[in-house]
């Protein structure tokens, strides 16, 4: 498994869990459950790809400014979860916020997976493509274990 399916499998999973996530309603345990779930997801999936994806990248003239861009929409997606932990999950504004976290995670993704992935196909080797999965996959089952 090379990094890039590796990060579409985690990829995936977020579209998976925010498309479940979205159809709650109410202060239900389902959604308390989803929202766990995703707040695991994209805080193992930022922690791991930000260290074993972007920072490779950045050593590459090109690569800086995306990564810069990808790193900046992962702030913007965990200011959306701290407003959805801050909000009480029984108002309307809570599924408001989760659809607006649904739509910054699904445009990141098709950013990355449309644009980020074709660039930073040029600036790794093949043996980077391959070797990088590992310590990614890694830090990312560590991170949904902690």
């Amino acid at each position: 498994m090379n990094i890039f399916e590796a990060l579409r499998e985690s990829h995936e999973l977020q579209r998976e869990i925010l498309a479940q996530l979205v159809k709650t309603s109410g202060d239900t345990s389902e959604r308390a459950k989803l929202f766990k779930q995703i707040k695991l997801e994209l805080s193992a999936h930022e922690r791991a790809e930000e260290r074993h994806f972007y920072i490779p990248i950045m050593t590459d003239n090109n690569g800086i400014e995306p990564s810069r861009h990808g790193i900046a929409e992962h702030h913007e997606i965990d200011e959306i979860i701290e407003l959805l932990d801050e909000t009480d999950p029984s108002s309307p504004a809570w599924l408001s916020y989760a659809k607006n976290l649904q739509e910054k995670v699904l445009h990141h993704l098709e950013e990355e997976e449309h644009k980020f992935f074709q660039m930073a196909g040029k600036i790794l080797s093949e043996k980077d493509k391959e070797s990088l999965s590992k310590p990614y996959l890694k830090d990312y089952q560590q991170a949904l274990a902690e």
